[in-house]
């Protein structure tokens, strides 16, 4: 990778020197400039998400009573800002938006209630994910399963056919989401033996449970149905498909344990999804997730800085919007061709005897 940089950064940091290649794991004391939340920003991000969230959902619940038509449209609208206060959830996981980590994890409990999720629990299987991106060897804890060509091939017809279910674009954007969220995240999934995450997931159920009771106690079932529901589905729906295209792309990285190296694995395992600006701003930037990976302690607000003061890095892994539609068709890793592929592109390279069916 070769790594080109600005004359001045904006933060005094000095940038790799120009045409320098320049190891993952040594772009982490670059990076370490960038990590320090600045609160008043974090206070200003958390507000202008939280505001117009409520402020939408009043404006639905009001609409209700002219044009629940209306009221669904602006409650689909409202997704976008669901979305950015996970996007804010996760930075506390990560202890990168606040400098005292109580604050941190407290603010992402009483989000994790408007995202339906037991923030405890999720912050666990989300640094497991973090920890082991993109090694074969520790699939399953909070990642999209992902089976190798051979790993495939030898299954039985049915291993296969379950395979191909759980890869189907249906059941990972419509039924996977509305699962996870509205299902699976009611237990400690992968923590049952913990008072800590059992706490967590039931203390969010609870909270959960008493926020749609007063809303269904005012309101009736309309805005539970109009507006609560499709905002919640909407947005775990886009939530899952930027975690989909932030690591399963063609070029990805993935490697048995003995040869795994995590910060190899998060700078070149994880996409940069460009997005229209406002899309951008509605994500919180995890569209950066190259960065994000590698140094998981930076703020949201500050990953647009890394890229403007070390240019390589905004050359890293480029995906449009256009191009990670294709890759719903990529289901298989190719251990030899190292790279993510379609069944169709497998039976090409191995023939019908060994390629996938």
């Amino acid at each position: 990778m070769n790594s080109t940089a600005p004359n001045t950064p904006s933060n005094g940091a000095t940038p790799p020197a120009d045409s320098t290649v320049v190891a993952a794991r040594d772009w982490l004391r670059h990076l370490a400039k960038y990590r320090e939340p600045i609160l008043w920003r974090s206070l200003f991000e958390l507000a202008v998400t939280l505001v117009p969230f409520f402020a939408l959902w009043a404006l639905a619940w009001w609409m209700i009573s002219f044009s629940p038509w209306l009221a669904l449209a602006i409650a689909i609208v409202n997704a976008g800002f669901l979305v950015r206060l996970f996007a804010i959830q996760h930075d506390c996981g990560h202890a990168a938006f606040f400098t005292n980590r109580s604050v941190s994890d407290w603010v992402g409990r009483a989000i994790g209630v408007l995202t339906l999720t037991p923030y405890d629990v999720w912050k666990r299987s989300h640094a497991m994910h973090h920890s082991a991106s993109g090694n074969l060897d520790h699939r399953g804890m909070g990642d999209i399963m992902t089976l190798t060509v051979a790993e495939y091939n030898a299954r039985s017809t049915w291993g296969k056919f379950k395979y191909r279910l759980y890869r189907s674009p249906f059941v990972l954007f419509a039924i996977g989401p509305a699962y996870t969220f509205l299902l699976q995240y009611r237990l400690p999934i992968g923590f049952m033996k913990s008072r800590k995450y059992w706490t967590s997931a039931m203390g969010t159920n609870i909270a959960i449970l008493v926020a749609l009771g007063l809303i269904a106690y005012f309101g009736g079932w309309k805005p539970l149905v109009l507006i609560f529901l499709p905002t919640s589905l909407l947005a775990a729906t886009a939530g899952v498909w930027l975690f989909y295209v932030q690591h399963q792309f063609e070029d990805t990285h993935w490697d048995v344990g003995e040869n795994w190296e995590m910060h190899d694995a998060a700078l070149h395992g994880s996409s940069h999804y460009e997005l229209p600006r406002v899309l951008q701003w509605m994500t919180a930037n995890i569209g950066l997730h190259h960065v994000h990976h590698l140094y998981s302690r930076i703020p949201f607000y500050r990953l647009p800085d890394v890229l403007r003061d070390h240019p390589s890095l905004d050359q890293n892994q480029r995906l449009s919007i256009r191009e990670s539609l294709a890759c719903v068709k990529l289901r298989l890793w190719d251990e030899k061709e190292r790279k993510l592929l379609t069944y169709k592109q497998a039976r090409a390279l191995y023939g019908t005897k060994n390629a996938p069916v």
